[in-house]
């Protein structure tokens, strides 16, 4: 191998590597705060960081504690929003369909969209 080649060979390698460096810190993502929205209409927004217990309207109860969140307490018929697996920071969701109830977690670090922010709207 000539030199020219080795250093050629090094050089994509060391692109490489600080891509992938560059994509893996990006992709880390934290999810400190939930919002919780019920009937489409956003209920609220909460941190994970204080423990406290979130009545959500006539039909759910929902617990913040040790930076997760938990549904506690639900009217619907099969309580798998009950058995759904806690949010935390690092995101996912719990969900009462019966109820229309979505607690997911909310990556507080993007930007929020306002009017004047330009609107994707297309299938391709």
């Amino acid at each position: 191998m000539k030199k020219k080649e080795a250093i050629f060979i090094a050089s994509i390698l060391v692109i490489a590597g600080i891509l992938g460096l560059g994509f893996r810190i990006s992709g880390q993502r934290s999810h400190n705060t939930i919002r919780i929205t019920v009937d489409g209409k956003e209920f609220g927004t909460y941190s994970l960081s204080k423990d406290q217990v979130i009545h959500i309207g006539d039909t759910n109860v929902c617990e913040i504690k040790d930076g997760k969140v938990t549904m506690i307490e639900a009217t619907c018929p099969d309580h798998y929003c009950m058995k759904q697996k806690a949010v935390d920071e690092h995101g996912g969701s719990i969900i009462c369909l019966p109820n229309k109830v979505v607690i997911e977690g909310k990556d507080s670090a993007e930007p929020s969209e306002s009017d004047d922010s330009p609107k994707i709207d297309a299938v391709t």
